[in-house]
C-alpha cells in the first residue's frame, strides 16, 4: 500500500456557466492550447482550433477517443455541454423508437439520459488521467427553489441540464466538475423612480463567482476567493501548475562499440545482379471522402461514414446480411428511424460487421 502525501498535481475538470453571450466561450478560450468541440456552432467568429461540430452521440465519443489516443491539445473544450446533452437525449429516444424522452414510462427515459451520460462523463475523465484538461460551458437559467428546513421559495441560477426535476443530468456535471465557476454581470445598484415604484439596475460588471451560494451553485478545490473579475489570469496559476502531461519514457541509445576494420570488396558485375520482386501486400482500404457520398444520406450517419471511411455499398451490404433491406436499396430510402436508432445509434456494432465484411472479400 502506497501513503503519499501533499498535493498532486494533475489536470483539471472545469465547468464554467452563465447567461447566454457573457462570455464563457472567450474565456476558455484562453487555457492552455484549447481545442474545441464546439456543439452549437458558436465559435464561427473566434480563432480557435476546433473539431467539426458532431452531429449525433456517438460522433461526439469518437471525437472524445481522437484526442485520447492523439493528444492533440492540452485542453479540450465542449461548447456547450447542454447541447450535447440534447445528443444524448436524441441517441436515447432514437435507440427505443420514442417519439421524446418523456414517452418512456415511469421515468425511464430520465433514467437511461443518466447512464449515457454517465459514461460521457468518464470518458472525459480518462483525458484526465492522462493530462489533458477539460472545460465544459454551460448556459444557465433560473429556477425557483424551496430549502426542505426553510419556508417559501426564491429564484436561484442553475446549470441548464436537465429540464425535468427527474433528470440527474446537471446534478452529475456539478459531482464530476474539480471546478464549477458560475459567470454573470454585478449589479452595483438599483435606482426606483421618483414615486418609489420601478426598479431598474445601474452599472455591471463581469464576474466569476467561486463558490456556493443561495442564488447560485459554484465551488472550487484551489482557495480561490468568492468573487473576482473576469479574467483568466485569476485562474491561470491552476492550470500553469496542475496540468502535467506523463511524460514520455526514454529511449535508452545503444552504446557505441568498436566495429572491425572494413574490407574492401571487389565491384559487382552489373549483369549478375537481381532486382528482388516486390513483396504482395493485401490492398488497403481507401478512405471515403464526405464528397464520394450521397449529399441526401442524413448527416448524422454520413459523419460515421466519412470518419471511418465506410462506402454507401459496404452499408447496403451489411445491412442485406441482417435481411433489413434488400442489397440495391439506397440508403436515402431507409425509414429514418431505422438509420438513427440502427445505424447510428449501433454504430460500433455496424462498423464491426463492415470490418468482417471486408475480411471477408478476397484480394484483387
Amino acid at each position: 500500500m502506497n501513503i503519499t502525501k501533499g498535493k498532486v498535481a494533475k489536470a483539471q475538470k472545469c465547468c464554467i456557466y452563465g447567461p447566454e453571450g457573457i462570455g464563457k466561450s472567450s474565456l476558455a478560450a484562453q487555457f492552455p492550447d484549447p481545442l474545441f468541440i464546439d456543439t452549437e456552432g458558436s465559435t464561427g467568429n473566434m480563432d480557435v482550433a476546433r473539431l467539426d461540430k458532431p452531429s449525433s452521440w456517438t460522433f461526439l465519443h469518437q471525437q472524445i477517443d481522437f484526442i485520447k489516443q492523439n493528444r492533440p491539445c492540452k485542453t479540450l473544450v465542449i461548447d456547450t455541454v447542454d447541447w450535447a446533452e440534447r445528443l444524448a437525449i436524441e441517441f436515447v429516444t432514437s435507440r427505443a423508437n420514442k417519439d421524446s424522452i418523456t414517452s418512456f414510462g415511469y421515468g425511464e427515459g430520465f433514467i437511461q439520459l443518466e447512464e449515457e451520460f454517465g459514461k460521457f462523463l468518464n470518458r472525459l475523465s480518462d483525458l484526465v488521467e492522462i493530462g489533458i484538461n477539460v472545460v465544459l460551458t454551460a448556459h444557465a437559467k433560473i429556477t425557483k427553489f424551496e430549502q426542505p428546513d426553510e419556508m417559501g421559495a426564491y429564484d436561484r441560477w442553475e446549470l441548464k441540464l436537465g429540464n425535468k426535476t427527474t433528470a440527474k443530468t446537471a446534478a452529475l456535471t456539478k459531482e464530476w466538475a474539480d471546478m464549477v465557476l458560475f459567470m454573470n454581470y454585478k449589479t452595483f445598484s438599483v435606482a426606483v423612480d421618483d414615486k418609489g415604484r420601478k426598479h431598474k439596475g445601474q452599472g455591471g460588471v463581469r464576474t466569476i463567482y467561486a463558490t456556493h451560494h443561495p442564488a447560485w451553485d459554484a465551488k472550487n478545490r484551489h482557495g480561490l476567493p468568492d468573487e473576482f473579475p473576469l479574467d483568466y489570469a485569476h485562474i491561470a496559476h491552476i492550470f500553469d501548475n496542475g496540468t502535467q502531461v506523463p511524460p514520455e519514457q526514454p529511449q535508452t541509445q545503444p552504446q557505441p562499440q568498436e566495429q572491425p576494420p572494413i574490407e574492401i570488396q571487389p565491384p559487382v558485375d552489373p549483369v549478375q545482379t537481381t532486382t528482388p520482386e516486390p513483396i504482395q501486400t493485401a490492398p488497403e482500404q481507401q478512405n471515403v471522402s464526405a464528397t464520394e457520398l450521397n449529399p441526401a444520406i442524413p448527416q448524422s450517419l454520413r459523419d460515421l461514414m466519412t470518419q471511418n471511411g465506410v462506402s454507401e455499398e459496404e452499408i447496403q451490404a451489411v445491412v442485406s446480411q441482417k435481411g433489413y433491406y434488400p442489397l440495391e436499396t439506397p440508403i436515402t430510402n431507409y425509414d429514418p428511424s431505422f438509420i438513427d436508432g440502427v445505424l447510428v445509434g449501433a454504430w460500433a456494432q455496424v462498423f464491426g460487421m463492415v470490418q468482417d465484411f471486408r475480411q471477408s472479400l478476397p484480394f484483387n
